[in-house]
């Protein structure tokens, strides 16, 4: 083969590459000859797993939460349970809280994974990957599409979870020597956050609860032993914590299952406690809300610097909490901060106004003030408005207020670069803002819910 046939050849395979990158979430271009995944876990972190009696070729667990944007790394101790190894701040997610469900809604999933050693990408064009395994089982079960979904350098995000380059340089080694101890696959459980008491309470009235609640019940397997727990798909739900007498399939109802009865004890335990808590803190005032994100978010550990490859002006604002009433409607004064927003257009306010004010305070200004364009409920400032907006379907031409209608699929044939930078972006700006937004609203929707044989529909 000639050096000049090679060259073609070459030419046309990176040609291919690019081409894809625009159709598929975080599709993994290949960068060859890389000698990142062979670089040593750094001494640092070799004492943090000396301090909790655990070894580099020790099994490796991993648990991601979206609302706070973190991704821990469990390692197993000399005792065979699992111990906290570190957590590192996400350097970018993408979507809303809420399962992924369809190719192209840059969510990043939510539920259990498994990653195998075939899955790692040591020549990855965002530095270093690996494959999360998305869809599983369960996805599949529910007919949901889409793929190719990593953990990955770069700080850019179309679906997928975005580190730092040094993190995700680390998260590799550590994953690699596991697996060079003889692990067969790392679990990785990825929640929308952490489920706390607080956090349940105040998400009550999500329409994602029912999955949640689903994941919830893995969480609490491994939070009372401290061990890996099983995972079973059957009847279109998650099972935890028990092994099937006969063949499992994901979308039949389960056939016997045996299970500890020790474990299945402080499981419920775990789970009446947490329920007490959650009521005590709804009898203590804490309300209900929506959280929506114009796309994703960031551990605030990033604020302020300019990491983000895919969609900066996304976080600028931050999510927008909304509270809601008992029925799991907007409360009246979120309704009329929306309404206001429809009004005409009033005088740009200056840049550099950040000074939020009490939503009581948002009468209409005198004429010689200058217009105050932060009116402040329930965490709703003026640069969220246009999402509030959206999200009622409030316009001037349309005075009335829509909220929580039957969702319809949006389309999923328009292209979604994992890189959505001037470089990579297909589509024009107003484009991208268009399928942003049009994700923002389909994602606010609440779904109907689950009848007793099948698993929720959580997006």
């Amino acid at each position: 083969m000639t050096l000049n046939y090679r060259r073609k050849r070459l030419w046309a395979l990176s040609l291919a590459v690019a081409a894809g990158v625009f159709v598929a979430g975080c599709e993994d271009a290949l960068e060859p000859g890389s000698e990142r995944s062979l670089r040593p876990i750094s001494n640092e972190t070799l004492a943090l797993m000396d301090k909790i009696g655990t070894t580099p070729s020790a099994p490796v667990l991993i648990r991601t939460y979206k609302q706070e944007a973190e991704f821990e790394i469990w390692k197993m101790n000399s005792d065979g349970q699992y111990a906290l190894l570190k957590t590192y701040p996400m350097c970018r997610w993408s979507g809303q809280l809420g399962p992924k469900t369809r190719q192209g809604d840059m969510q990043v999933p939510e539920g259990f994974y498994a990653i195998a050693p075939g899955q790692m990408n040591p020549n990855s064009h965002y530095y270093l990957s690996f494959n999360v395994g998305y869809p599983n089982a369960y996805d599949r079960a529910l007919g949901r599409t889409g793929g190719d979904i990593m953990v990955h350098g770069v700080c850019s995000s179309a679906g997928c979870f975005s580190m730092t380059d040094a993190q995700i340089g680390e998260i590799y080694a550590i994953a690699r020597e596991a697996f060079n101890g003889g692990q067969r696959a790392i679990q990785m459980q990825s929640y929308p956050f952490h489920m706390t008491a607080e956090n349940l309470a105040k998400h009550r009235l999500d329409p994602n609860m029912a999955f949640w609640k689903e994941l919830k019940n893995g969480a609490d397997h491994f939070e009372v032993t401290k061990t890996e727990p099983s995972v079973l798909v059957c009847g279109k739900h998650y099972v935890f914590g028990a092994e099937a007498e006969d063949e499992v399939d994901a979308s039949k109802p389960c056939p016997t299952l045996q299970r500890d009865d020790q474990v299945e004890a402080g499981v419920a335990a775990k789970e009446e406690a947490d329920e007490a808590a959650v009521a005590a803190l709804i009898a203590k005032g804490v309300k209900p809300v929506r959280i929506v994100y114009q796309d994703g978010g960031q551990n605030p550990a990033f604020a302020g610097r300019d990491l983000d490859a895919s969609d900066p002006d996304a976080l600028a604002g931050g999510p927008i909490e909304i509270p809601l009433d008992a029925s799991g409607k907007p409360i009246l004064a979120v309704v009329k901060v929306a309404a206001a927003d429809a009004q005409p257009a009033r005088a740009p306010a200056p840049a550099a106004a950040t000074t939020m004010i009490p939503a009581a305070a948002t009468t209409t200004a005198p004429a010689a003030a200058p217009p105050s364009p932060f009116a402040f409920v329930g965490g709703v400032a003026d640069s969220g408005q246009t999402m509030v907006k959206k999200w009622f379907g409030i316009g001037a031409d349309s005075p009335t207020i829509r909220v929580f209608e039957p969702e319809q699929p949006i389309p999923s044939d328009v292209p979604l670069p994992p890189k959505r930078n001037a470089a990579l972006a297909a589509p024009g700006p107003q484009a991208s803002a268009d399928v942003r937004l049009a994700a923002l609203h389909a994602a606010a929707k609440p779904k109907p819910a689950p009848d007793a044989g099948a698993a929720p529909s959580a997006q």
